[in-house]
């Protein structure tokens, strides 16, 4: 399998500074190609949101350098990869809090990670950062942990409601701050020539999903140059639309 890689990030209508940060990483291995692909959405005092995405992001290439060659050399299993995971999201937890401690700043990150091997797909999420399957529809494959959707899966909400509602951005779980960090795992098959879209809330907030199939569904966005342009005019779209915060997108196509 070979994948067709693009992003595009903008800093957004109000904030002065892009919190989010992204990684696309990929490597030739023995069981064939894999990608590492990641979306990272910062929040924090004193504009220090990106720092914590920021050490997130490094978290992870370190991961994939230094740890992912272990897992499959030894063979790849769910337990082990969310186990490794987990101690990697509690590493970078610990390095963002005593570096918030040590200049007094509160601050965390949400983290939608997307792995490919073989014809599996793994994702770690924490947060409100989303990953989406495009084949002949858009699929969620990750389930926010917010406020809101808390209230919809106990049926005190609609998802119009929770489009509308205030708390909306209100995170239950982010990489930092939080004492008790519970990411959510999601694996399963890749379908031939499918697109995977990772995003931060900035970028889906005021688009359809049906507008994000026109521009980003595998025939449409078909190589790596209109894969760019076409995540950069929805943003562009976003920022028409006053989105007012960060806007960061990643898509990868299989082939």
């Amino acid at each position: 399998m070979k994948f067709l890689t693009a992003y595009h990030t903008d800093v957004g209508l109000r904030k002065k500074t892009n919190q989010d940060s992204l990684l696309i990483m990929q490597a030739e291995t023995g069981v064939g190609p894999v990608l590492l692909a990641s979306v990272c959405d910062g929040m924090g005092g004193l504009a220090k949101g990106e720092v914590a995405s920021a050490v997130m992001v490094r978290g992870l290439s370190a991961w994939f350098r230094e740890k992912l060659p272990t897992l499959l050399a030894e063979g790849l299993t769910e337990d082990r990869l969310w186990a490794s995971w987990d101690e990697m999201v509690h590493a970078a937890a610990n390095r963002i809090d005593e570096y918030g401690a040590s200049i007094h700043v509160e601050m965390g990150t949400t983290a939608a990670v997307l792995l490919v091997v073989g014809e599996r797909y793994y994702i770690l999420n924490v947060g409100d950062s989303r990953v989406y399957a495009i084949t002949n529809q858009v699929n969620q494959l990750t389930k926010d942990q917010t406020y809101v959707q808390r209230e919809i899966d106990m049926g005190r909400m609609t998802p119009e409601q929770a489009a509308r509602d205030p708390q909306r951005n209100v995170l239950l779980q982010c990489i930092g701050v939080i004492k008790v960090i519970q990411p959510d795992y999601f694996s399963g098959r890749v379908a031939p020539g499918q697109s995977f879209l990772l995003c931060c809330d900035g970028f889906r907030h005021v688009i359809s999903n049906q507008e994000i199939y026109q521009s980003l569904n595998p025939r449409t966005a078909a190589d790596e140059r209109t894969m760019q342009a076409n995540l950069a005019q929805l943003t562009e779209l976003n920022k028409r639309r006053r989105e007012m915060d960060n806007i960061t997108a990643v898509l990868i196509r299989t082939c």
